[in-house]
């Protein structure tokens, strides 16, 4: 079954002849729970279209977020991708390994002055806006602490500095996409304050090391894109081809996931057919 989804991507994003054998590919879930049909829907795709490349596919657990994370739930993960016939071609990589690699990442971007440390706290971000019908939208940093923190505060958590720069990009399913960062981002957050890194730097990073040539993944995260460009080119990193999927909500319009109560996939030998067959369904039509 796998071979004829193969075919029908192949058709709807014909392969680079450039990348052929030298493509490398990769899905990252994070291990809060068991697979659910909205992450088939990214590994599947992201898998398809690896192969259509005749490249490489790689697996890595975004498990950085410890607190979340779920005991056990990353080998289910694979154990489940296994069962669906999705085998990586190379090692698993866990983030929650790579601290190491992430530290000398933001220590490169310190140096260059590219990052500032930040003592402001949720509830003073939010309180910053300046109009009550802001509430609700994303809260960009208002920049307090760019040029310092202020006397008698201590730095919480570090942030990359972002200047006037509008980033573009093409996203070979949604088409191009623009954000200018200052406005619709702000300066984002690499060193939390817990003392976790952020999603943002482990992606850059990762994706770099394993010489990822396109992230095929939900829609959901596009909107993180042009800050992981502006990363890449500030740590003089390649930049991937991007693809985002269209995300599968349940019947409430909401992004299936373990806060909305994603189901997980059954995958008795029965049933694995049709998890794939849904899943196509949900990318092709």
């Amino acid at each position: 079954m796998l071979d004829e989804l193969l075919d029908k991507w192949a058709l709807r994003f014909p392969p680079d002849p450039a990348l052929k054998g030298s493509y490398v590919g990769r899905f990252a879930p994070s291990p809060t729970g068991p697979l659910h049909m909205g992450s088939l829907v990214a590994a599947l795709a992201s898998y398809l279209d690896a192969k259509a490349h005749q490249g490489r596919w790689l697996v890595r657990m975004d498990d950085l977020d410890q607190p979340r994370c779920v005991p056990g739930a990353g080998e289910a993960i694979l154990a489940s991708l296994t069962a669906l016939g999705l085998r990586a071609d190379g090692e698993v990589v866990w983030q929650s390994r790579r601290h190491a690699a992430y530290r000398d990442a933001f220590e490169k971007l310190r140096k260059a002055g590219a990052v500032f440390a930040c003592a402001c706290t949720r509830r003073e971000i939010a309180d910053s806006r300046l109009h009550p019908a802001e509430r609700g939208r994303e809260t960009i940093y208002p920049g307090t602490c760019r040029n310092g923190i202020a006397p008698g505060r201590a730095p919480r958590a570090w942030r990359m500095r972002v200047d006037q720069t509008v980033t573009r990009f093409n996203d070979r399913w949604q088409g191009e996409i623009t954000q200018d960062l200052a406005s619709e981002a702000g300066d984002f957050v690499l060193l939390r304050a817990d003392g976790q890194w952020a999603y943002q730097l482990a992606v850059v990073v990762d994706d770099a090391a394993a010489g990822v040539t396109d992230v095929v993944r939900g829609a959901d995260l596009i909107d993180s894109t042009p800050r992981q460009i502006f990363l890449q080119r500030a740590l003089g990193l390649p930049t991937p081809r991007y693809l985002h999927v269209p995300v599968v909500t349940n019947a409430h319009g909401e992004k299936l996931s373990k806060q909305t109560e994603a189901a997980p996939l059954d995958l008795a030998p029965s049933a694995i057919k049709v998890a794939i067959q849904q899943a196509a369904k949900h990318l092709f039509g």
